[in-house]
């Protein structure tokens, strides 16, 4: 059976907004790519992606969850906002950070960055797929 996408401002099954906003969530702009907003996603895709490399690459850090360091452990929250890029960096052995680098707390500032902007574009997918916009 064929997937009902929207074109215009129609809202879609709850199921299918969580698809959306999970699928967002484990690569930046899918969410969009899926709703036939090509531009946006793209633009989402590559910008987000490329924000969090350059974190990886300005030796920033990955933060683990530390619940007995509050700020570490937003900062980990934040991170795992990436999604997919996340898993990924982890699963590679990426994102040990350097702190005597002098580019460290630049590449925190993307990492942490390019998280919380997915989030945000989650939300706008979440939006799209309800019809708001």
């Amino acid at each position: 059976m064929a997937v009902h996408r929207p074109t215009g401002p129609q809202a879609l099954e709850p199921a299918t907004v969580a698809f959306v906003c999970v699928l967002g969530w484990l690569v930046p702009g899918a969410g969009h790519l899926w709703l036939r907003r090509s531009e946006r996603g793209l633009v989402f895709l590559v910008a987000l992606s490329a924000m969090f490399v350059l974190g990886l690459a300005l030796e920033g850090r990955l933060f683990p969850f530390e619940l007995s360091q509050p700020l570490v452990a937003l900062a980990a929250a934040a991170n795992l906002g990436s999604g997919g890029l996340y898993f990924g960096a982890w699963a590679l052995g990426h994102g040990g950070g350097t702190v005597v680098a002098p580019s460290y707390e630049y590449g925190n500032t993307f990492l942490i960055t390019a998280g919380l902007l997915n989030l945000l574009v989650i939300i706008d997918a979440f939006d799209t797929a309800l019809g708001r916009k």
